[in-house]
């Protein structure tokens, strides 16, 4: 019998699932970091979000560890590279989330630009100012979309009933055959678009992707929105640009200050640029929960488990 560490707490069906499969679960997630580094040796299976990462010392302790499965999207607190040259599988689940995704970063959108948020606050504080609260709408606008994978693509469709111009780029993608899209380079990208969405994994290449050089390319003044990872972003380079007028707002779900585990900000390195955008009302903040729904949560838990069933029995 297969034994699985579920090192995080998940949807019940994830080990509901392996359990009726023939696996043996512990269920250990309110151990310490430390505690379950010394059981992971114990285990051919182990089942993560975000609580610490798998770093290449881990997996050299855990000779008998043959999948990694993160109740999630992104891999970065994972050494795929490594754990894959020690024959171990590492698997996640963005098939389950990248609708949350999608409804989150369409949501955030139509909140900045139509101001409701700063409108909400005015008439609950016996302020009713209706020009200077006029919106935009973003029918007639192009939507960029940078990084078109699970989460890129679930954007574009639900922007589809809008009646705006959708353009894709994505630097490992080609001949994309969606036809509610344009696959665009980042030239035609930066003269037409009126708004940005950034839907990129956070790696090496793209940490600080989007910079003051990228956002000084668009010929218009845009909109940005990130669900991404808030190291693809530059906060200091952002808050310039929306402070000179080049970006007219922003959205922005995930924060380059975040801690490891995404649970908390790290108080500790609020600079001036994060303090700007907590004051600003031309952003939207939202606290790294754009794929967290409660249908996100069971629909990953369950991707996973039958992701790792797949794997254990091939």
């Amino acid at each position: 019998m297969k034994k699985i560490l579920c090192i995080d707490s998940n949807h019940d069906v994830l080990h509901e699932t392996l359990i009726r499969a023939g696996f043996h679960c512990d269920l250990w997630w309110n151990k310490t970091k430390e505690e379950l580094i010394q059981l992971i040796p114990m285990y051919d299976g182990i089942v993560i979000r975000s609580k610490f990462k798998i770093t290449k010392d881990i997996i050299d302790s855990a000779p008998n560890l043959k999948i990694i499965g993160r109740v999630g999207a992104g891999m970065e607190n994972i050494d795929v590279e490594y754990a894959s040259s020690k024959g171990i599988t590492c698997l996640s689940a963005p098939e389950g989330n990248k609708d949350a995704v999608g409804e989150h970063a369409l949501g955030m959108l139509l909140m900045l630009m139509n101001n409701l948020k700063r409108a909400d606050d005015e008439v609950r504080n016996g302020i009713w100012r209706r020009a200077e609260n006029r919106g935009h709408e973003i029918g007639g606008k192009t939507v960029a979309i940078i990084g078109f994978g699970n989460m890129g693509s679930a954007f574009a469709k639900k922007l589809m009933g809008f009646d705006c111009s959708i353009l894709v780029h994505d630097k490992y993608k080609t001949n994309i055959s969606d036809t509610c899209v344009s696959e665009a380079t980042l030239e035609r990208i930066f003269l037409e678009a009126d708004i940005v969405s950034i839907h990129l994994p956070y790696n090496s290449e793209t940490k600080n992707y989007i910079n003051e050089s990228f956002l000084r390319s668009f010929k218009k003044n845009i909109y940005v929105i990130n669900t991404a990872r808030g190291q693809c972003l530059n906060t200091s380079d952002l808050v310039n640009q929306i402070q000179n007028g080049k970006v007219i707002g922003a959205c922005l779900d995930v924060l380059e200050y975040e801690s490891v585990s995404f649970e908390n900000l790290d108080t500790s390195i609020l600079p001036a640029p994060m303090q700007y955008l907590l004051k600003s009302n031309k952003v939207v903040l939202t606290p790294h929960i754009a794929g967290w729904t409660h249908e996100s949560n069971y629909k990953m838990s369950k991707i996973i488990a039958e992701k790792m069933i797949q794997s254990f029995n091939a």
